[in-house]
């Protein structure tokens, strides 16, 4: 049997600019930026850049002009006398010159504020790629230190660039350790003199100028990296160089909170598994992707709400618990008897309510599932693609639901099709490849890395089985097109591509498409439109009775466990 395999993404980038009208110098040197960054990251890269002791290149073309036309004035997001979050990190919290994702690749400082109620406090990003604790606080930090008040706080995470050489190429590193070492280096390069110290002498600088502000400072693990220990295959690293130990141990030092942001997000890895962690990065072992960066702000928060020092005891205050917590669906479960989610489009869920209406078959699945047997919860949405239904956070409230044993029926096409970037802006790559590519969204000219419909399925039956579930498959539902005299049948694309998927991943297939469609052939055109209602895609209750009719029909020809629980 077949089952998903941890290679990586076919990825690349694509922009899709708007119509051309007249620009700014300014504007028209960051869309230059902008563009000289964008590479495919499966081919040579447009510009080399400079490859770090991390063997990883500075794609951005990353300059301190540049960076502080995009990076906030310090304090400027405050509100009346409320305290400010102040992040400061390198690209693992903000990720190039103008950390907008046009690379694919996303800082979890982005996302940081979701968690937060912004009616207490505001959060400012403040980090740039590429930076250690040494060229931080050189270039960066005293802008940063001049909007810091009494009562703010101050999260750093640095250390992922503070190895090297001290003196040469970037540049950056720090002495190795927390003891009180410095020494005087010249910079080959250029001639500069500068006094450089332990990666503790800069955490104790930072520290002490943080507390004269009357701030507080919350010192981070870093973010894991997608690596795995030599002896142990499930186990993702921990050490990153010894930092983990030395921001211990400063932060017992300098009695400062201390966030195990390593831990918790490895941890998080961990249980994913090979597959599922390696979308968490982009391009490269170190960076994340949307998913790490969102996964990485949430363990920042987990953190802080877990953490027992006194002085964050207020700012737990201001964490939004509707974010931290991992919200679920509201399920009616009952002791000893499994769940069935329905996850799907319009055809699954609609108005369900006049007998003239629209109706999904979810509505009506009672009508093929012994409730004594079991739970069935309808998750379907009107309108949503496999993209749309987890970027709305739709799926995550399933995931966060399901418990061993449960069952999650999977059906999605009727959105999938049509523009990925205007429009409604739901469409997918049409494969059952693992492919994604980076769009520029015309609706906010944001930009969004978008996967395959193969890719979406494969992630939803991925963390249904993580869960201890059973993800079944379905196919789409027919339409009320008669193409030849017989009901359309899409077996060359979606039908096709959820068999591949279905092949690979080696889960239950329920090919409701055809079900369906054969029952609609024997009807003949004019009886089937009764099964249709106002378009050639909504069912009518007759034809949701009909399509969970199909469900069952199919979940006994597979002799699927889930057909004990039907009627």
């Amino acid at each position: 049997m077949a089952y998903l395999t941890d290679k990586p993404l076919n990825t690349s980038i694509i922009n899709h600019k708007p119509q051309p009208q007249i620009m700014s110098f300014r504007t028209l040197t960051l869309l230059y930026i902008s563009f000289v960054s964008v590479i495919c990251a499966n081919s040579q890269p447009q510009y080399e850049g400079m490859k770090d002791v991390n063997g990883v290149r500075d794609l951005t073309l990353d300059s301190l002009a540049l960076a502080n036309q995009v990076r906030p004035v310090s304090g400027s997001t405050r509100r009346g006398n409320n305290p400010v979050l102040f992040l400061v990190g390198n690209s693992t919290m903000r990720n190039g010159t103008l950390g907008n994702g046009n690379n694919g690749q996303w800082g979890w400082g982005y996302f940081a504020h979701d968690f937060f109620d912004e009616n207490k406090i505001t959060v400012e990003n403040h980090a740039l790629g590429g930076t250690s604790t040494r060229t931080f606080y050189r270039q960066l930090w005293q802008a940063v230190l001049d909007g810091i008040r009494p009562g703010d706080y101050v999260v750093l995470e640095l250390g992922h660039n503070d190895n090297g050489p001290l003196d040469s190429g970037r540049a950056r590193a720090s002495i190795k350790g927390t003891g009180p070492d410095s020494t005087l280096v010249t910079i080959k390069e250029t001639g500069r003199q500068e006094m450089v110290y332990t990666f503790g002498g800069y955490v104790r600088r930072y520290v002490a100028e943080i507390r004269s502000k009357g701030a507080i400072p919350i010192l981070l693990t870093l973010t894991p990296r997608n690596d795995y220990e030599p002896t142990d295959s499930t186990r993702i690293q921990r050490k990153l160089d010894s930092f983990t130990p030395w921001i211990k141990a400063m932060a017992a030092e300098l009695n400062t909170p201390l966030i195990d942001l390593n831990d918790i997000s490895a941890l998080k890895l961990e249980r994913y598994g090979r597959w599922k962690t390696n979308y968490h990065f982009f391009g490269d072992k170190i960076h994340s992707s949307e998913f790490g960066a969102k996964m990485n702000a949430a363990s920042c928060a987990e953190g802080i709400l877990a953490c027992e020092h006194p002085d964050v005891a207020l700012l737990k205050t201001f964490l939004r618990m509707d974010r931290v917590t991992p919200q679920r669906i509201d399920q009616n479960r009952k002791k000893g008897k499994p769940v069935v989610f329905t996850c799907g489009d319009s055809t699954m869920k609609n108005e369900d309510k006049a007998d003239d209406g629209m109706w999904g078959w979810g509505a009506v699945a009672e009508t093929i599932f012994n409730t004594k047997k079991c739970t069935v919860v309808n998750a379907g949405k009107a309108g949503r693609s496999t993209r749309t239904y987890l970027d709305e956070g739709r799926w995550e409230q399933v995931y966060n639901s399901i418990e061993p044993g449960d069952y999650v029926l999977i059906q999605f096409g009727h959105n999938d099709i049509g523009p990925i970037d205007r429009d409604k802006e739901r469409g997918v790559i049409a494969s059952a490849s693992d492919t994604c590519h980076v769009y520029q969204l015309h609706s906010n000219g944001q930009y969004k890395v978008i996967y395959s419909y193969g890719w979406y399925l494969k992630k939803f039956i991925q963390d249904v089985r993580e869960k201890g579930g059973t993800p079944i498959l379905l196919t789409l539902t027919p339409r009320n097109e008669w193409p030849g005299g017989k009901v359309e049948r899409r077996n060359e694309t979606y039908g096709r591509w959820c068999r591949q998927v279905a092949d690979e991943t080696g889960v239950p297939l329920v090919d409701v498409h055809n079900i369906t469609a054969d029952a609609l052939d024997q009807m003949g055109r004019e009886q089937a439109k009764a099964m249709f209602n106002h378009d050639h895609t909504h069912t009518s209750r007759a034809g949701a009775l009909l399509n969970a009719q199909s469900v069952a029909k199919g979940l006994r020809q597979i002799k699927s466990p889930l057909r004990k629980y039907l009627k």
